[in-house]
């Protein structure tokens, strides 16, 4: 993440945040998590307070958490099982490494001239057959949330057409809406697709 205001919030507001993820892992978790070899190697890109990597953890899966956020690393590592670090979507340079990739309301903070990037990178990282699993906002646009949060939305089309350069190929989405931290309920949508 390279928005200074977005990443200011996340600083700012760490605890409120894992306080309103509560214990609950994201729905789609349980399918890609069921989709993972076994003793996996998974990376949360993005990972937030970490609720979703410790659940991969407790799953007997080797789990790296990366956030630009320290506060959301300090959250994340205290969590059993989880090994995180601060760092940027640019800081995944790794290759042929995991067996799986979160990037769970992650990358929807990235702009969106950046995604192409950003995806390429995740198919470099993952092994042959690796899988990401991946949410993000539906719709069209950029903008700022209420918070001064930066979002970018996407199509179904506009996403299947991403991961198909980035050489990675889709093979479920999921559809569903919540209510953020800064209170407006959205649409999301979640992608599995495999390297």
């Amino acid at each position: 993440m390279s928005d200074d205001e977005t990443l200011r919030v996340y600083e700012t507001r760490a605890a409120d945040y894992a306080d309103m993820a509560g214990q609950e892992p994201h729905p789609t978790l349980s399918a890609f998590v069921a989709a993972l070899p076994e003793a996996a190697h998974v990376l949360d890109f993005g990972c937030g307070p970490g609720l979703d990597a410790a659940h991969m953890a407790a799953q007997g899966f080797t789990v790296e958490a990366l956030d630009a956020s320290a506060e959301m690393v300090r959250l994340a590592t205290a969590r059993p099982g989880v090994s995180a670090r601060q760092g940027s979507f640019d800081d995944l340079t790794a290759e042929s490494a995991y067996d799986g990739i979160w990037a769970s309301f992650s990358l929807l903070h990235a702009p969106r001239a950046d995604m192409p990037r950003h995806l390429a990178a995740i198919a470099r990282a993952l092994k042959p057959g690796g899988l990401l699993g991946l949410t993000l906002k539906e719709g069209t646009g950029e903008k700022r949330d209420r918070l001064g949060r930066f979002y970018t939305y996407y199509t179904e089309a506009e996403l299947r057409a991403l991961l198909a350069a980035a050489g990675l190929t889709v093979t479920q989405v999921t559809r569903g809406s919540g209510t953020g931290l800064d209170g407006t309920a959205s649409d999301w949508i979640s992608v599995t697709a495999h390297a």
